[in-house]
């Protein structure tokens, strides 16, 4: 992972799922994130469940936090369904905060 790319997930992780109470990228809803060369970033996600109400809120959220990036112009956030997210792909933090077993 180079820096920029750390910088991005480290600003994603400011992005709180409000149904959980835990930040996306812990909850293992962040796929990819990718800058071309002139500075437009997509974010491949998924969401924890389709049809979710708050889909609106977090890819405003994402944009937000990418914002503050300076090598970051433009923000697309690509919601994705395959592969479904299940709760093997958070990490042991967010599984701990939520009482999951391990």
């Amino acid at each position: 992972m180079d820096e920029l790319e750390e910088n991005i997930m480290g600003a994603l992780e400011n992005v709180i799922d409000p149904e959980l109470g835990i930040d996306i990228v812990n909850l293992g809803l962040v796929y990819g994130a990718d800058v071309d060369e002139n500075g437009d970033a997509t974010v491949t996600m998924t969401l924890t469940a389709m049809g979710c109400p708050l889909a609106g809120h977090i890819e405003q959220d994402v944009k937000r936090v990418l914002a503050d990036i300076p090598e970051v112009n433009e923000v697309n956030v690509n919601i994705v369904w395959n592969p479904p997210w299940t709760k093997d792909k958070m990490s042991r933090y967010a599984k701990i905060a939520l009482g999951i077993p391990d």
